[in-house]
């Protein structure tokens, strides 16, 4: 069997790997609302490694944490309360893609602050 970095997977693919993973190694779902937390907390860890290896906060000799892990952490609650709550994410993705390129079309292009490109 591949391993996930061997291929290229789905958001619906993950979806399903998500929902597998939850109803067998992990026995259930956590209720809804205990994910919204979940997902909090894995936010502030990524923001924690964002100020402090992009940011002007500096490191403590116990900060391990690597972005990558911290942002797929993110990813899975986020599978989990779609899976959850009935929502398919590649289709809401889609929607949001149109809804941002209709609504900005010229928006951003307009910004003098995005003007240079910097990031």
């Amino acid at each position: 069997m591949d391993t996930p970095r061997q291929q290229q997977i789905t958001l619906e693919q993950a979806q399903r790997m998500v929902d597998e993973w939850i109803t067998t190694v992990g026995v259930r779902y956590f209720s809804p609302l205990t994910n919204m937390a979940i997902l909090a907390e894995e936010t502030g860890e990524v923001a924690r490694v964002m100020a402090r290896r992009y940011g002007d906060q500096s490191s403590k000799p116990t900060d391990t944490a690597e972005l990558a892990d911290e942002l797929a952490d993110v990813m899975w609650v986020i599978m989990a309360i779609a899976n959850q709550t009935g929502v398919d994410l590649t289709e809401a993705f889609m929607k949001n893609l149109e809804k941002k390129t209709i609504r900005d079309s010229e928006r951003h292009r307009q910004n003098p602050k995005l003007a240079g490109g910097d990031n």
